[in-house]
Formats: C-alpha cells, sequence, structure tokens
C-alpha cells in the first residue's frame, strides 16, 4: 500500500532509485552496527526494499517489451537474476569473509545502479491501491497456473541456496563437491532461460509451460535414483532449467495479459507468493527429510511439479483468454 502510494506520487524510476539507495544504506549500516536486534530490523528493511524493487522492475520490463520479443527478453531478465545469485557467493569467495569488503562492495553497486534508471522511461503507471490476502486468492482463483508455478521456484529457489548443499553432504559427497552440485543446479537455470524464452516466442507459452512442469517432475523423480552416477550432473542442469523456466514463462505469461496498474499488481501478487513458497518449502522439506525420507527434497519438488501438471490439464488454468490490459 505505502509502495503504491510513493509509486504513483513520484514515479517508478524515483521509487526504484531511493529503494536502492535505502538497500544501499542499509548493508553499510550491516558493517558498521553487529548487533543482532539492529542486524534483524536492517535485513528487514532490506528485504522490503527489495521486494519493492523486483515489483516495480519486472513490471517495467514487461511493459516495455514487445509481444514478439517477450520470451526472449525476460528470459533475459531471468538469466541475469539467476547469475547473480551465483556470481554473489563467488564474489565473496574472491573477497574472502573476515573483513567487511563484501558489505561494501553492496554498498558500492546499489549506490551506482541507480544512475542507470536516469532518463529511462516506458515505466508502468500506477495508482495508489492495496493488495490484501482476498486479492491474492481471486489472483489465485483466475490464474491457478501462474500462482502455483511461482510459490513452487519460490520454494525450489530457497531449498537450493539452504537445503541442497545438507542434502549432498547427508549422501555422502564431500563440501566442495556439494558446492559444485549447487553451482551446476543454478548455472542450468540461468544458461538455458535464454533457449526457453526464445522458444515462448515461437511455439505455444503454455505448451511450453506444460512441458517445463513434466520435465521438473521427471528429473526430480530421478535425483535420488542418478545421484551417485555421473549422469547427476546433467540432470542437475535439467533440474534446474526446468525450474527456472517455470518462472519465466509465468512471468512472460503475466506479461502478455496485464498493463500498466493492473500489471504491477499482478507482480505484488507474485512476491506474495514468492514469500509464501519461500517459508514452505524449506520447512516442508527439512520436515521430511527428518521424519519421512532423506531424499525428501527431490520428492517435495516432484510432488510439487506433479500438482502443477494435473493443474495445466484443467479448463482455465491459465484464466479466460485475453490480452494486456
Amino acid at each position: 500500500s505505502v509502495a503504491s502510494k510513493l509509486a504513483a506520487r513520484v514515479g517508478t524510476p524515483a521509487l526504484m532509485r531511493l529503494c536502492l539507495w535505502a538497500g544501499a544504506l542499509s548493508i553499510g549500516l550491516l558493517a558498521l552496527l553487529p548487533s543482532y536486534p539492529v542486524w534483524l530490523v536492517l535485513r528487514l528493511l532490506i528485504g522490503v526494499v527489495l521486494t519493492v524493487i523486483f515489483i516495480l522492475g519486472e513490471s517495467w520490463i514487461n511493459q516495455l517489451v514487445v509481444e514478439q520479443w517477450r520470451g526472449r527478453l525476460v528470459a533475459l531478465y531471468g538469466c541475469a537474476y539467476a547469475l547473480s545469485q551465483l556470481s554473489g557467493p563467488l564474489l565473496l569467495g574472491v573477497v574472502g569473509s573476515e573483513g567487511d569488503y563484501g558489505f561494501w562492495i553492496g554498498v558500492a553497486l546499489l549506490t551506482l545502479a541507480p544512475l542507470l534508471l536516469l532518463g529511462r522511461d516506458g515505466a508502468p503507471v500506477t495508482e495508489a491501491y492495496r493488495v490484501t490476502f482476498k486479492d491474492l486468492l481471486e489472483f489465485c482463483r483466475g490464474l491457478p497456473a501462474i500462482a502455483w508455478a511461482v510459490a513452487l521456484f519460490a520454494a525450489f529457489e530457497a531449498m537450493i541456496l539452504t537445503l541442497l548443499p545438507i542434502y549432498c553432504l547427508r549422501q555422502g559427497f564431500t563440501a566442495d563437491i556439494a558446492l559444485a552440485m549447487v553451482s551446476t543446479v543454478v548455472v542450468g537455470d540461468a544458461l538455458l532461460q535464454l533457449p526457453i524464452g526464445a522458444l515462448a516466442d515461437r511455439v505455444s507459452r503454455r505448451s511450453l509451460f506444460t512441458g517445463c512442469a513434466v520435465l521438473l517432475m521427471l528429473s526430480s523423480l530421478a535425483v535420488p535414483l542418478l545421484l551417485n552416477t555421473l549422469l547427476i550432473w546433467p540432470l542437475w542442469v535439467i533440474f534446474g532449467a526446468s525450474a527456472g523456466g517455470l518462472f519465466t514463462l509465468s512471468l512472460i505469461l503475466i506479461g502478455e495479459r496485464y498493463r500498466d496498474d493492473a500489471l504491477v499488481r499482478a507482480n505484488a501478487h507474485v512476491a506474495q507468493l514468492w514469500g509464501i513458497g519461500c517459508l514452505i518449502g524449506p520447512l516442508a522439506a527439512g520436515a521430511g527429510s527428518q521424519w519421512i525420507s532423506g531424499h525428501a527434497l527431490p520428492l517435495f519438488m516432484a510432488a510439487g511439479a506433479f500438482g502443477l501438471v494435473i493443474l495445466v490439464l484443467r479448463q482455465g488454468a491459465f484464466g479466460a483468454e485475453q490480452t494486456a490490459t
């Protein structure tokens, strides 16, 4: 609600610049104020401003692109996002974690990033609004397949970054091999988004969406079977690419359906679903690994993908036919 009012008042580019600078300030304070209660507040602030940036940024990208290039350009964003997740830990490995260099590199990047927005136009026009739980339920009822896919990918991403290293270690791999496996999943997610986006501009996006869901289900089921073979390495690539493809295609389908304020609202719901997926996914997989099976992580993803496959076969899974409004 506050973000929408600010965006309506000062404009999307100005609000994004303010959020980036607020993020830079918060990260700088993390380095200067090593206090647990203070860090909790600062981390909360960082989460808020980054969420606003993602909502407005994804809306801006989808607003700008022409329909025949939507798949490739949104996929380019997805590729850059995945690579940024990989580059962060790699950069920290280079500069080390002994000092505060990682914090100050983050401050520098977030301070300079707003300069890239100067003189840019084409941002969606927004109005002041509130995004309530009722609105989220209506979005989920209207676009159930997209809502499920977003929450599933959020759970996937949270589990890959937090639980997959533990899963690999418990299966007997060394820390270096576990890290390499996580990196392979992220690289698969990043590099294969561009081919998926190119296909999305040439074939049915809904059919491609269904194909990614099926591929994610099958690759998840295959992980326990191929974990101790060389085939696990290309399987990790497929695992990451199919999950990332679902999110990219979700953004593409949202972009072809909405414009301006409606587009921003839809992306706000995406952010809500992202938070739900990030919360539930690791909790469910972690509990399952303790009480059900050591392979709960891939089995959880297989179950989620299976549910999505069943859902997309239903009429109205992608909402009523319409173009961007």
